[in-house]
Formats: C-alpha cells, sequence, structure tokens
C-alpha cells in the first residue's frame, strides 16, 4: 500500500492512498477526514507491544483500526457474546497480520466490515454492547 502525504497549509493535509485522494484536517486533538469528524486515539507505532494487542476504541465498545490495512479475517459474528481480551478480527497492514481483540466483555452488536474491505486509520470496524 503507497501513501503520499503532504501539507498543504497549517493543520490540512492532502493524502493520496491507493488513488484516493483525502482531505485530513488537524486542530489540536479533533480530526476531519474529508470533512466528517474521525474520532480515535493516536498511538506511535514505534512504541507498538505485540504482547498488547487489544483493539482500540472507546469505553463504549466501538472498535476502531488503529492503522489502515486489509480486513483479513472476522473472527466473530453479530450477537455474538465475547469476552475481554477475544479476538474480534484479523487486519493485514504492512504484510504483517494484527488480531484486534475485544477491550471489553459484551455483545457484538455491528459489524461494519467485511473480510477484503481496506480501512484507513479510525474506522469503525465492530460496536460492542
Amino acid at each position: 500500500m503507497s501513501i503520499d502525504f503532504r501539507k498543504v497549509e497549517p493543520g490540512v493535509f492532502s493524502v493520496i492512498s491507493e488513488g484516493v485522494s483525502y482531505e485530513v484536517c488537524v486542530d489540536g486533538n479533533r480530526v476531519w477526514v474529508n470533512g466528517h469528524e474521525v474520532t480515535g486515539s493516536h498511538e506511535d507505532p514505534r512504541d507498538w507491544n505485540p504482547k498488547n494487542r487489544s483493539a482500540h476504541g472507546n469505553g463504549a465498545g466501538t472498535i476502531i483500526a488503529p492503522m489502515p490495512g486489509k480486513i483479513i479475517r472476522l473472527l466473530v459474528d453479530p450477537g455474538e457474546l465475547v469476552s475481554a481480551g477475544q479476538g474480534i478480527l484479523v487486519i493485514e497492514a504492512m504484510k504483517m497480520q494484527n488480531e484486534l481483540k475485544a477491550t471489553r466483555a459484551g455483545t457484538i452488536a455491528r459489524i461494519e466490515v467485511k473480510q477484503n474491505d481496506t480501512v484507513t486509520a479510525g474506522t469503525v470496524l465492530v460496536i460492542l454492547d
């Protein structure tokens, strides 16, 4: 996957990924992609620890993509009960497969992606009840 990232003006960036152009605006901790606010958290990939590979999300149970990648495998179905730390899906990024895990116990309310979907960082993947 090739990504071209250019600063257009302070707080505004042009990003081209796989031939698709995105306008990314950053104001403090708030980020908008093509006019839509994106929520999530920023982690420096240099701080990544393979022993702590739980999915990113918020306390409400929204699991978001921590990085751009391709959905390789879904490990759960809607309505399924999951426990904290249980594998939810596998995402491939930079030729490495990463299993994202439930941050807490709950029921899979919705799965927002399908196998082979390409996602960007911050994309909502799964919603837990």
